[in-house]
């Protein structure tokens, strides 16, 4: 599973590399601020891919002693860099787009201008299902934030390319007007990644149905009469578990023992949860 996400965050940084060099180079020949912004919104995306790239090597390290519980929280770190990294761009697209709206600017527009989105809209989307595929295979907060950061790119480049075709058909404001939706769109995105990642590194509880699918998980071990104490919080992205299982208080400890590691097993073979520590309580 490593060398899959690996592999993703390598195609990440590669697609949008290339995607960078082609909207920049075009974007200072046309003159566009739509299509400049968009480059520049590559340009965040290759930093973000760097950075999750390094964030994945480091989460599939094994436990080791100063890490005892692994290195998963590295993931949801690269997801909130990203957001970072979002919301200054956002910024810096908006100050840009004010500026050109107000003191216009020629835009030259041509086939190889018009090409220029349309060819973003169709690599971001296969990114963005490739990213979405192994973010779920691999369970990967910092994946599934790629994947949808690629689909928001999408909407970034069809509004690049409306404002340039506004400009072609005589409605130059449209450009900037389109960088500044764009702008608001990165932002927008960032917060909804930034938050969603805060909650895994801050500990947050997981929902009702899954404490009720770990409750479900115990009781089904022969010999656990009942649960009470549920705790469970996020630890990166997976989940560790602290239960209270009833058992009957006159079976012989070593029954109550290995009743313990059954109901351990159980949990632990649910795909969220990383750690289950389990307590006996004898009725």
């Amino acid at each position: 599973m490593k060398s899959v996400a690996l592999r993703a965050t390598l195609i990440n940084i590669l697609g949008n590399t290339l995607l960078f060099c082609l909207k920049l180079w075009v974007a200072l020949l046309s003159g566009s601020v739509a299509l400049l912004s968009d480059a520049f919104n590559s340009l965040t995306d290759i930093i973000s891919a760097i950075a999750v790239f390094i964030c994945v090597r480091i989460s599939g390290k094994e436990a080791d002693e100063g890490h005892p519980f692994g290195h998963s929280r590295a993931e949801p770190i690269a997801a909130i860099i990203i957001a970072i990294l979002a919301g200054i761009l956002g910024f810096e697209i908006i100050r840009e787009s004010v500026g050109r709206l107000i003191s216009g600017g020629e835009v030259v527009v041509s086939p190889l201008v018009i090409a220029v989105p349309i060819i973003t809209v169709a690599t971001k989307l296969l990114m963005f299902l490739y990213f979405k595929s192994v973010g779920r295979r691999v369970k990967s907060p910092a994946i599934a934030a790629s994947s949808v950061d690629s689909f928001c790119d999408v909407f970034a480049a069809i509004a690049a390319l409306i404002g340039i075709l506004g400009v072609y058909f005589g409605y130059p404001f449209l450009d900037p007007l389109a960088g500044f939706l764009i702008s608001l769109w990165i932002i927008y995105t960032g917060y909804s990644i930034g938050v969603k990642n805060i909650d895994y590194l801050m500990g947050k509880s997981p929902g009702p149905e899954l404490i009720s699918e770990i409750e479900k998980a115990a009781l089904e071990v022969e010999g656990v009469v009942g649960t009470n104490t549920v705790r469970a919080h996020y630890v990166g992205h997976y989940i560790h578990v602290e239960l209270h299982v009833e058992v009957l208080k006159d079976i012989p400890t070593l029954e109550s023992h290995e009743l313990c590691v059954a109901v351990e097993e159980s949990l632990e073979r649910i795909e969220a949860v990383g750690k289950a520590f389990i307590h006996i309580d004898p009725v």
